[in-house]
């Protein structure tokens, strides 16, 4: 299934690059979503991106914690894996943008795009898996995946709270929350498994 969003969101994003009308329509527009009952701009939008580095970027962590991720769920929901996959990250779309519309319902000039919100909740499902697993930041720096967690929420909330560079950093964090939080409604003791190699009991 990674490998499959990745294609979709691939080809749905170049499509777009060259496309300002097809742009127009997908991308997440709360004052449409509102007013139009375009409701189906919540997913649109997570499958487009701004240029190719948004693109790159995104599908690059996608795929790196997307595979394991899918793995984990084969392990822990066996007949269900990839159904809950699939809604793991469509339902972060939704439940990441679900504050901006809230927020900007009445504005037509707000517009946002781009899968970070779902990728967010995809690190953060892996984490909750295997906190303990090494991530290399920049591809150099070894830390464990909840010490990464942590620094990522850290930043987010504060880049949020400045503001002025265009990135919807509440949307990360939500995505994040609904990736943990997820995963822990689909099988409870996950939280148990997670304490515990915390611990080391």
């Amino acid at each position: 299934m990674t490998i499959i969003i990745v294609v979709i969101t691939a080809i749905a994003s170049i499509a777009c690059f060259s496309n300002q009308e097809l742009l127009s329509r997908w991308i997440f527009n709360p004052y449409k979503v509102h007013h139009q009952k375009q409701w189906y701009r919540f997913i649109t939008s997570g499958f487009i991106h701004h240029d190719v580095m948004h693109l790159a970027v995104n599908m690059l962590v996608f795929f790196s914690f997307g595979t394991a991720v899918e793995n984990y769920y084969s392990m822990v929901f066996p007949h269900h894996s990839r159904i809950y996959f699939v809604l793991l990250y469509l339902g972060a779309l939704v439940f990441a943008t679900t504050p901006s519309y809230s927020k900007q319902k009445n504005n037509p000039y707000y517009n946002a795009l781009g899968a970070s919100g779902a990728v967010a909740a995809i690190l953060f499902a892996a984490v909750l898996f295997n906190p303990l697993g090494k991530i290399y930041i920049m591809g150099v720096i070894p830390l464990p995946g909840i010490a990464v967690a942590v620094l990522y929420v850290i930043y987010e909330y504060y880049a949020g709270k400045k503001g002025g560079d265009n990135i919807g950093h509440d949307a990360h964090l939500w995505g994040a929350a609904f990736g943990a939080g997820f995963t822990i409604l689909l099988k409870p003791a996950i939280i148990i498994n997670f304490i515990q190699q915390l611990t080391g009991s």
